[in-house]
């Protein structure tokens, strides 16, 4: 019996997660079932690729992930199954969903659901969500054990799977470049994809200095100098710093702020963030 954590767009204003669960208990009242969140923001697929791999890692192999961000719900976009390299399966649309954990982690395998089998009795003639119908049934049946991963349907090239654009991190003279990948949505934390290791080619340590520069779409929204924090305890409050974040990037906040909330900074590869040492 393995864990089912479930990420969907469908918040809780209605029944739909509940929906799911209802779903998942129906096929095995025994199943463990856990949130990862449904508060990704509507048709956000950039998202829910982040939020599985800020997650995904720290669960155990056979852990099995229903990520349901799906706008192309009913078209000829494929429903897929894969097994990451750490053991962990996700379920998702084929829709880019995937696209950090392929980068980050890797994947073993990668099969498409065969929806004539993997379906919950009697929604053949739903098209509108398939995050009950198929995801919620189909991952409570692999995490229970009732089907193995290769029942789930005919496996296919992990290289075929859909990818969103992404911009690798980059070192350049005395400075990293890299994209705002990531709100720490409740503190108003930028996460960015630069890796601690890459910065710290820069020669920076705690204490140090760094110019911080944000730009949207080349338009500057921010440029200053803060302080390359250990942690938040390091700044005064309401002063910004920079500082690795847990999952060992760089990130950037205003103690006790929202630095995203006072700069009015998105994310995705349009939000480019360039990190250089003084002097």
């Amino acid at each position: 019996m393995n864990a089912l954590i479930l990420q969907s767009d469908f918040g809780y204003a209605d029944g739909a997660v509940s929906a799911m669960y209802g779903v998942a208990v129906g096929v095995c009242d025994r199943l463990r079932i856990y949130d990862l969140t449904h508060d990704i923001p509507p048709y956000d697929i950039w998202e829910a690729s982040n939020r599985l791999i800020q997650t995904l890692m720290y669960w155990p192999a056979g852990s099995v992930f229903v990520s349901v961000v799906d706008p192309g719900v009913g078209s000829t976009r494929r429903s897929i199954a894969v097994r990451t390299a750490g053991g962990q399966v996700v379920i998702t649309p084929d829709n880019g969903t995937l696209t950090h954990v392929m980068q980050h982690t890797g994947l073993q395998e990668a099969r498409v659901i065969d929806e004539t089998v993997n379906r919950l009795p009697n929604s053949g003639e739903s098209y509108t969500f398939h995050g009950r119908d198929i995801y919620a049934y189909t991952g409570a049946r692999l995490a229970s054990g009732l089907i193995a991963f290769e029942e789930i349907g005919p496996k296919i090239d992990p290289a075929s799977l859909v990818t969103l654009p992404v911009v690798a991190p980059s070192l350049e003279g005395r400075s990293v470049r890299g994209t705002i990948d990531v709100l720490d949505v409740r503190f108003g934390s930028l996460w960015t994809n630069i890796p601690r290791e890459l910065f710290l080619k820069l020669g920076v340590g705690h204490g140090g200095r760094v110019t911080v520069s944000i730009t949207h779409y080349d338009r500057v929204i921010y440029k200053s100098v803060m302080l390359y924090a250990r942690s938040f305890a390091d700044a005064n409050v309401g002063e910004p710093l920079l500082y690795a974040n847990s999952l060992d990037c760089m990130a950037v906040a205003i103690n006790q702020g929202s630095f995203a909330k006072a700069y009015s900074v998105g994310t995705g590869i349009s939000w480019q963030i360039q990190l250089s040492a003084e002097g």
